[in-house]
Order: structure tokens, then C-alpha cells, then sequence
């Protein structure tokens, strides 16, 4: 029986990578395809939302048909679910006004959210305290203030955990700030701003894991898209976001493939963006590689 709701934090806690899939564009958020994608192969699914339609009803929906397509193969009522939220994270300001998002989305069930342009440590702060529910305490000083989230969300989306809304409320916090916490948040520092402030971004309490954002740190320095072979200035952006999260104890996202899969698990990538025709290949060549034992 598995551990946790949030299949991803379970495998972290383990020492695995976890592997995802879904599109950055916008996605089928609807009852069918949830259902359909009960059984991925992925450890979580990322929703699109940056770029895709705010679809709430679709959400709504799409988290539904995982619960009845389910449970997976390892015994998770359903996959992870993290989703891109439009707002960008470029001042601390931008964030509280949009806060809203958070609240919405996470009404709908889902285990994680990724913050996009995670530009500022005041930004990622209040991330993390709209992601928080009022009344924990756990962590609040220096690093973090006490959170936002209020009584309203928690029915439908302990429904869809398959728990009660009383113990939603415990489970439904930052993981590994809570040790017990069920939820998932990431950033994206993917750009000149976010880069000179990343060690000070990744060390906000509640992050678990951060990605440098190819494509956007690309065109941040002046690029239309991640050249091949990649220039010296970029892998400078991508090592030193990495080392910020070694640093800070967070797990690193890239991409990977089956040809380089091995090399990026050696480097220490734990979160591996494996979409595509190629993504099941890699997932399954990687999980090998760190002798995984947890059911796909």
C-alpha cells in the first residue's frame, strides 16, 4: 500500500527521480482524459496552464476521471497532478494579487503548482504562504510568514484525495517544510532577473524542487529558442541554478532522454521532464537505473 496521496513526494523521499508527463500548451482537461490517463507512466502530470486555458470546469473534470480510471499500479488513488499557473512570479506584489489562482486550482484537487518566473524571494514567499492554509505554524518566521489560504476549498478537493476534509486541511501543506505535507511546489527561474536572485528564491521554505527553464533563459539572453549545441552563458545559467538547489536541498528538473537519461541521473536530476514519443522510453531506462522498485 502506498505511503502517501502524493506519489511524487514518495518517490523523493525514497531517493528516486520522478518522471512527468503532460503539455506546457494547454491540455484535454476533461472527464475522458483524466480517466484515460489514470494509467500513465508518469509519476505526475503536468497541466499547462502558463500558456493553456484557465480551465477550471475542465479541471474539475479531468481530476475526476483519474479518481475513476484509478487507482494506478502502485496503489495511488491517482497520479500526481501539478499545474503551471498563469500568474508569473516577478514581484511579491503581482503574486498576492493573484493569489486567487492558487485557491482555485487547489480546490480542484490536484497535489502540486509550479510558479513560472519566479523572479524574487518575495515573490516565492508568497507563493508558498497563498499555497498555506491559515492556521499552520509549522516554519513560520524568518524564511516564510503565515499563510493565506482559507476554509472554502477543502470538500472538493478531499474528494478527490479520498480523505476527509478535516484531514485534508492537516495534509494539505508544503512539502518538505511539513514532513507530513501532501503538497508539491516547484519554480521556474527562467530568466536574467530570476537567475540573479536564485539563491536567495530557492531558499524560501516550501519549495521542494526548481527547473532553469530552457526556453525562457534562452530568449532572456537574447536567443529565439535553446541553440544546439548549447553556449557557454547558458550552461552557466543552468549550472548555477542547479548548484542554488543542491544548496538548498531542492530537487533539479530537465529534460531528458533515453540516449541521456543515465549521464542526467548521474549529475543528480531528480524531477525529468520525459513528454513525448520518447518520454515512456526514457522514464523506463532511468527507473532501471536507480533500481526502482515502486510499481509504475
Amino acid at each position: 500500500m502506498p505511503k502517501r496521496i502524493n506519489r511524487a513526494i514518495e518517490l523523493l523521499e525514497q531517493g528516486q527521480p520522478i518522471y512527468y508527463t503532460g503539455a506546457h500548451t494547454g491540455a484535454d482537461l476533461s472527464y475522458e482524459a483524466g480517466k484515460s490517463m489514470a494509467k500513465t507512466f508518469a509519476d505526475y502530470i503536468n497541466i499547462g496552464m502558463e500558456h493553456g486555458a484557465f480551465d477550471m470546469a475542465g479541471l474539475d473534470q479531468f481530476m475526476r476521471g483519474l479518481v475513476d480510471g484509478g487507482p494506478t499500479n502502485s496503489g495511488h488513488r491517482t497520479p500526481t497532478v501539478i499545474v503551471e499557473v498563469p500568474v508569473d512570479g516577478g514581484s511579491e506584489d503581482i503574486v498576492r494579487y493573484n493569489a486567487w489562482q492558487f485557491r482555485q486550482i487547489l480546490a480542484r484537487g490536484v497535489h502540486g503548482i509550479i510558479l513560472c518566473n519566479a523572479e524574487t524571494p518575495g515573490a516565492v514567499r508568497a507563493f508558498v504562504e497563498s499555497c498555506r492554509y491559515t492556521f499552520q505554524n509549522l516554519g513560520v518566521g524568518e524564511l516564510i510568514g503565515r499563510g493565506t489560504r482559507g476554509a472554502g476549498g477543502q470538500a472538493s478537493a478531499a474528494d478527490i484525495w479520498g480523505i476527509s476534509p478535516d484531514e485534508y486541511l492537516d495534509r494539505a501543506d508544503p512539502w518538505p517544510l511539513n514532513p507530513d505535507g501532501e503538497l508539491l511546489l516547484g519554480l521556474k527561474i527562467e530568466n536574467k532577473r530570476a537567475l540573479h536572485n536564485v539563491e536567495l528564491s530557492t531558499r524560501v521554505s516550501g519549495i521542494g524542487y526548481a527547473e532553469w527553464g530552457p526556453g525562457d533563459m534562452s530568449m532572456s539572453h537574447g536567443y529565439k529558442s535553446l541553440p544546439n549545441p548549447i553556449p557557454p552563458v547558458l550552461l552557466a545559467a543552468r549550472e548555477r541554478v542547479f548548484q542554488a538547489c543542491r544548496d538548498a536541498g531542492l530537487a533539479f528538473l530537465n529534460g531528458v532522454t533515453p540516449d541521456n537519461v543515465a549521464e542526467m541521473l548521474d549529475e543528480g536530476v531528480m524531477v525529468c521532464s520525459s513528454g513525448g514519443p520518447s518520454g515512456e522510453e526514457a522514464a523506463r531506462i532511468g527507473r532501471a537505473h536507480t533500481k526502482r522498485t515502486m510499481p509504475v
